[in-house]
């Protein structure tokens, strides 16, 4: 199997087929025999051939020949067969099952959960009994359609076509329960659950949402730049909330290359992009244990940031961190909030949904799948509901002519008992189960339900059937305001939990400008209230507005900031002066005075061994000394700031300007916290005092620089290597260190 990630989504998206008009180039089922009786087991084919043309094909199974990867030699091998709950519990046995018999019980208490990543193995089409599985779900025999394999056209294209949809749909929910369900199964049968990324690449067999509800745990995948993530995210959120699952995964801030010029900060929006599109649960990739204590920046890789011990701000690191699990907690909370089900129709394979019409801004969806629709869906109060309580407003249905009986015969009950639908009408079957009684099934309930199409809006039972309209007039019809709204041109994103009446919205700047704005908010009665998962705190909007059931807050984000919003207890607005939601601090000193700067100077990271006075704050990488300019690591800024005797109930803030990469400021000998995202501002209210006061920044930069200038130095005297470092002597350096204006800021 070549690795290429090649076919993508959309290439599972079937064009139809045209009509044959030479009838004589087709191939009767009646034609086809199966003359497996006359094969000797040497091979050997004895048959008295009727009359006529045949063409006597052989088929058989055999392994796709492609191995596992990335392993050590000598756990390479022949990947398991993905359709096969005997053999993947083989693999189990044969594999971690060793480790159970050689490793005691007692010693393995931190070995709780069996991780699948992403599908990269190519595709499967057959499997021990497949045939006989085959006959019993679609109560048809498959012999004479396996042609259709080599390209042959059995009956019509129309019939070939059914077939190879009923054995793409077998494939597909056999890699789900089997291989998926299958590990699942035997992994608790050891007290082991089980964590899948739930979609694929490389000849992914699945269906994207079927194959992860199958799991545990379930996780999606995001890359620092570039596109991986735009769909594999929102797979991962969606099979959650639709399989009742809490936690989202995502491995997070994956790259390709130039890992050693990035920190926090520039992996920052990429990051609250994945909490807008249902993360909560963030996988730092990628840790490499370290062995080498003299080695540095240490053992990298190609594939993924370095987040472990010899980065230059791996001691920095807490305050990232502290701030991704604050905002996974929150996001953990309650149950998402989503008006809109896109039906991802029942066609496999299938790596993620069409969204037709558009959803409008201020409005959120889940993908939803027919095994979901047909087995927990229900209504309650004119809400599509599960059994978990995940809710949606408006199911769509994709612009397919296909749609199993059984599928919309529940679609049918759900309209019948209040729901809302939005979508054309199915015209026929897309399987050869039934055929061709499914089709005439769906052609009359369909003419039931939509009836001849000359009405946009049709009422049925206690619901509704819509068609041919943009989703906003159907979203109006139902008089569903937007759930978070912002202006047309912001560039902002949301999402929204709810738990026991509280509504908690994250919202995210994606821009590096400061962005004012007045979101609306689906909310009523309730106090807004800004929680900073960048520093913790929690401060009431006293400025808001409510009206016709929906509260607009004025608010500010600073560069890539995001905020959560939250409403949790009933009030009025107490201001009606919007600045009053972010009042202006006053400047209570700005420090210029000279600064006394340490450099680490340890045989790596090669500062000045003595301290060096900076008169002003400047690059590193314009000082004259090469000590400094090329220096990587953790430098310490120490100065002396007199503030004067403050009002007892203001809040001091240090604004340290702007910086890079990560800093933490102690005031008079304790630690007052860090800064690694705008605005940089560390409360030392409870660490100043009256008159003159001690202040220290310790600011780290990446290893960018040093492996710059390593490169003008011979291979003999370099101290730092890395494998994957693209950077040239003459390469472009990375701005670093403290670059102000400095200064102390009150706030009322």
């Amino acid at each position: 199997m070549f690795p290429s990630p090649l076919p993508y989504w959309h290439d599972y998206l079937w064009d139809t087929q045209p009509a044959v008009d030479d009838a004589s180039l087709l191939i009767t089922p009646q034609q086809v025999q199966d003359i497996s009786k006359y094969l000797a087991a040497d091979g050997t084919l004895t048959w008295d051939v009727p009359e006529g043309e045949w063409i006597i094909m052989r088929t058989g199974m055999a392994p796709t020949g492609v191995t596992n990867a990335h392993a050590s030699p000598e756990g390479v091998g022949l990947e398991v067969d993905k359709m096969s709950k005997k053999h993947v519990a083989d693999h189990f046995d044969a594999f971690l099952g060793e480790i159970i018999k050689n490793i005691p019980e007692a010693d393995r208490k931190s070995w709780k959960v069996i991780v699948e990543d992403s599908y990269e193995t190519g595709g499967q089409n057959f499997t021990d009994g497949f045939l006989e599985e085959f006959r019993q779900r679609y109560g048809y025999d498959p012999t004479p359609y396996l042609p259709a394999y080599k390209g042959y056209t059995i009956g019509s294209p129309d019939l070939s076509d059914r077939f190879l949809w009923d054995m793409r749909r077998l494939v597909a929910d056999k890699v789900s329960y089997d291989y998926v369900g299958g590990l699942r199964e035997v992994g608790h049968k050891h007290g082991l659950t089980t964590w899948l990324e739930n979609y694929g690449h490389w000849g992914f067999p699945g269906e994207f949402l079927q194959y992860g509800g199958q799991s545990d745990e379930i996780g999606g995948e995001f890359w620092s730049e570039g596109n991986l993530g735009d769909i594999e995210n929102r797979a991962a959120s969606s099979c959650a909330h639709i399989y009742g699952k809490r936690k989202v995964s995502a491995e997070s801030f994956t790259c390709a290359g130039n890992a050693y010029s990035r920190y926090p900060y520039k992996m920052k929006r990429r990051g609250d992009w994945s909490f807008t599109e249902g993360i909560n649960n963030t996988l730092l990739h990628v840790y490499i244990q370290q062995a080498y204590e003299d080695r540095y920046p240490g053992v990298d890789a190609w594939f993924g940031n370095e987040f472990n011990r010899k980065n230059t701000w791996f001691n920095h690191m807490d305050l990232f961190v502290q701030y991704l699990k604050r905002c996974n907690f929150m996001l953990q909370q309650g149950l998402n909030v989503a008006d809109v089900a896109y039906f991802i129709g029942e066609d496999a394979p299938k790596m993620t949904g069409v969204r037709d019409p558009k959803l409008p801004r201020g409005y959120s969806f889940d993908y939803i799948n027919g095994e979901i629709i047909e087995r927990d869906l229900a209504v309650k109060d004119g809400k599509l509901v599960l059994p978990h309580g995940t809710s949606y407003r408006l199911l769509v249905l994709p612009k397919l002519e296909t749609m199993r009986p059984e599928v919309l015969q529940k679609i049918e009950k759900l309209v019948a008992d209040g729901a809302v639908v939005l979508g054309p009408p199915p015209s026929r079957s897309p399987s050869l189960q039934g055929y061709p009684v499914a089709d005439t099934q769906v052609q009359e309930l369909a003419v039931k339900m939509w009836g001849d199409l000359s009405a946009k809006q049709r009422n049925y039972g206690k619901g509704m059937i819509l068609t041919g309209m943009e989703m906003q007039e159907a979203l109006d019809l139902l008089k569903a305001a937007p759930d978070c709204l912002f202006g047309e041109k912001e560039p902002l994103l949301y999402n929204h939990r709810t738990v026991n009446g509280n509504e908690i919205y994250f919202i995210s700047n994606q821009s590096e400008n400061l962005v004012m704005f007045t979101p609306q908010f689906r909310v009523s009665g309730l106090q807004p209230e800004i929680w900073d998962a960048v520093t913790g705190s929690i401060r009431p909007l006293p400025a808001f507005e409510v009206k016709d059931g929906l509260t607009t807050v004025p608010m500010q984000l600073e560069a890539l900031e995001s905020a959560f919003i939250v409403f949790r207890k009933s009030g009025k607005p107490s201001s009606t002066d919007h600045s009053a939601n972010y009042p202006e601090p006053f400047v209570v000193a700005e420090i210029s005075s000279p600064w006394e700067v340490r450099f680490e100077s340890d045989g790596i990271k090669r500062g000045p061994a003595e301290p060096v006075v900076f008169e002003k704050l400047q690059d590193w990488t314009q000082h004259a000394d090469e000590r400094i300019r090329y220096f990587s690591g953790t430098a310490t800024y120490k100065t002396t700031i007199y503030v004067a005797k403050q009002p007892k109930n203001n809040k001091l803030y240090l604004d340290l300007g702007n910086l890079s990469a990560m800093t933490k400021v102690k005031v008079n000998g304790q630690n007052a916290g860090g800064a690694w995202a705008a605005p940089y501002r560390v409360d030392i209210t409870k660490l100043v005092k009256e008159g003159d006061n001690t202040v220290e920044v310790e600011v780290c930069n990446t290893w960018m620089n040093r492996l710059i200038g390593d490169q003008r130095l011979p291979e003999n005297e370099r101290r730092v290597h890395s494998g994957n470092s693209p950077w040239k002597a003459e390469s472009s350096l990375q701005p670093s260190g403290l670059f102000g204006p400095v200064r102390v800021l009150s706030l009322q």
